[in-house]
């Protein structure tokens, strides 16, 4: 499977960014985000038929994960703060057994940076 990101930019606080990512193939698939110095933690997953969708509580209420018909997952990402500055990867599996967890996926994308300024 081959996953390519995209959207990520430098925006100011409070503004808005969406993320593409587009597979090769149709899978589960999820957002993680890495800023400097820390560990790679979980943003938003969509199940493979995108009936559900799981966000963590750090992004609930202001991103939205979504997917279209075709084999892109999208991160709509509102009222962004210096705080979610980050790189952001795609990832993707067949059947997270964890869909907050890195070692649930098996396919990852190269990371798009996000950059939101105070």
């Amino acid at each position: 499977v081959q996953l390519q990101a995209s959207g990520g930019g430098l925006v100011q606080t409070g503004g808005s960014l969406r993320l593409s990512c587009a597979a090769s193939e149709r899978y589960a698939m999820a957002w993680f985000r890495q800023a400097p110095g820390t560990e790679r933690v979980f943003v938003a997953a969509i199940t493979w038929r995108g009936g559900n969708r799981y966000h963590s509580s750090s992004v609930r209420g202001r991103f939205t994960i979504s997917r279209d018909n075709a084999n892109t997952v999208y991160l709509q990402m509102n009222n962004l703060k210096p705080e979610d500055t980050a790189v952001y990867y795609c990832a993707a599996d067949l059947a997270p057994s964890d869909y907050s967890s890195t070692h649930s996926y098996a396919y990852w994308g190269q990371g798009t940076l996000v950059t939101v300024s105070s």
